[in-house]
């Protein structure tokens, strides 16, 4: 098992630096292949998250990627969901967790793919 959760480490660690969020990975690994369940997989997803995502905000910030103006829109609707959120999911159990998880990242996909042939193509603008 240690083995899997390194493949997760490596292949979500990857994904969180390059801002594609590495719990799509991490959530999925750990239900199917590690056998936790749903909250406690995504609970773990958070805290694996918080210096993955430190570091990676380092670096794009030395690298002028981030947008200030379009961080505390985000941080502060994030913070009140995130609690709102956090209260919610022990509720829900784990099954509609899991079915809740599995639908978002249908849809997300489903969005993603059509985007690609809809989207014109954009060149980077650090500005």
């Amino acid at each position: 098992m240690k083995i899997l959760l390194i493949i997760s480490g490596i292949a979500g660690g990857i994904l969180g630096g390059m801002g594609m969020g590495g719990g799509t990975l991490f959530i999925p690994m750990l239900t199917l292949l590690c056998k936790q369940n749903q909250i406690v997989a995504q609970s773990t997803n958070l805290i694996s998250f918080l210096p993955m995502a430190t570091i990676s905000i380092i670096i794009h910030t030395k690298n002028k990627l981030i947008k200030l103006k379009t961080i505390y829109p985000l941080l502060i609707s994030g913070i009140i969901m995130c609690i709102i959120g956090s209260m919610i999911a022990p509720v829900l159990g784990n099954k509609l967790l899991k079915k809740c998880f599995g639908i978002f990242l249908i849809i997300i996909g489903i969005y993603q793919f059509v985007n690609i042939f809809t989207s014109p193509k954009k060149v980077l603008d650090n500005n």
